[in-house]
C-alpha cells in the first residue's frame, strides 16, 4: 500500500532540468498504477548484495551540480570521492560542502554508493557522477548522473523504496538515450493496451522506460518476492514491453 506522505511524489523528476512535456499517447485502458516505485518494497532490499567495493577521497574541487532547492545549477567546492564497483564500473561522488567536513561527506558518499551498487550493471553503465545535497527534494536521473537529496532519501528509506527509486532514476541515466525512441520500443508501446502507470502515460517519451523497467525487473528477476496478483497485472499490462526488454540481453549482475 502506498504511504500517504508519498502521494505527492508521483511527479517524480526524470532528467534533471528537463521541462519538456510530451503529449500522451491515447489509450483506452487506464494504467493500473500511479507510479511504479511504490508497487512493492521488496524488489531490491538492503540485504541484497552490492557491487560497491571502495571509496577514496580525492579532495575538494569545484563542480557544477543541479540542486532542486533552487531549481537550478550551482557551482560549489564539493568533496570528491571515487567509487569503484566489482564489475568494473566507477563514478565520482560529489558531495555538497554544506555537510561541513570530509568525514561527514564520506559517510553520505559511502551510504549511497552501497545502495547504488545493488543496481544491475546495465543501470550503472552510464552513471559517471552522483550529486548529494541536503533537502527534501525529489531524486533525479539523466546527465550521466544520479541526484540525491538526503531528506527525501530518508523518506524513501522509511517506506522501503530507496533502491526502487534508484532503479527508476538510473533507468533514465543509462537506458533512455538508447531505448526511449527506438522503433522497437515505440512499437511495443503501441502494441500494449495501456501504460503501466499514469506517470508513464502522461509523459510517454520521458517516463515510460523508467516506469516500466522496475516492473520488468520484478517480474523477471524477483517474481518470488511479489504477489501473484501484482505479477499478473504487470504481465497483462506490458507484455510487449517485457518482450522488448527480454531481447536486449541486459547485464543484470548482481541481481542475476
Amino acid at each position: 500500500m502506498w504511504h500517504i506522505r508519498l502521494t505527492a511524489v508521483l511527479l517524480l523528476a526524470a532528467c534533471v532540468g528537463d521541462s519538456t512535456t510530451v503529449p500522451a499517447t491515447p489509450v483506452t485502458t487506464p494504467p493500473p498504477f500511479g507510479g511504479t516505485i511504490f508497487i512493492d518494497s521488496d524488489i531490491i532490499t538492503s540485504s541484497d548484495p552490492t557491487t560497491f567495493q571502495n571509496l577514496s577521497l580525492t579532495g575538494q574541487g569545484y563542480r557544477t551540480m543541479f540542486d532542486r532547492r533552487v531549481n537550478g545549477w550551482i557551482t560549489v567546492d564539493a568533496y570528491l570521492f571515487n567509487a569503484s564497483f566489482d564489475d568494473g564500473m566507477a563514478a565520482e561522488i560529489q558531495v555538497n560542502p554544506e555537510f561541513g567536513g570530509p568525514n561527514a561527506a564520506l559517510a553520505e558518499a559511502e551510504k549511497y554508493a552501497e545502495v547504488i551498487g545493488r543496481l544491475p550493471t546495465v543501470l550503472r553503465k552510464d552513471v559517471e557522477t552522483v550529486w548529494i545535497h541536503r533537502g527534501t527534494q525529489l531524486f533525479g536521473g539523466g546527465n550521466n548522473n544520479l541526484l540525491i537529496h538526503i531528506g527525501q532519501a530518508d523518506l524513501y528509506t522509511a517506506d522501503g523504496i530507496l533502491e526502487e527509486t534508484f532503479v527508476h532514476e538510473a533507468a533514465h541515466t543509462s537506458l533512455d538515450m538508447a531505448h526511449a525512441s527506438a522503433p522497437a520500443w515505440l512499437a511495443a508501446q503501441s502494441a500494449d493496451l495501456t501504460f503501466i502507470s499514469t506517470y508513464a502515460r502522461d509523459f510517454p517519451s520521458r517516463e515510460d522506460i523508467a516506469e516500466s523497467f522496475l516492473p520488468y525487473l520484478a517480474i523477471r528477476y524477483r517474481s518470488d518476492r511479489i504477489s501473484q496478483s501484482l505479477a499478473n497485472t504487470i504481465m497483462q499490462t506490458m507484455p510487449n514491453r517485457i518482450a522488448y526488454f527480454d531481447n536486449q540481453s541486459f547485464d543484470m549482475y548482481p541481481i542475476e
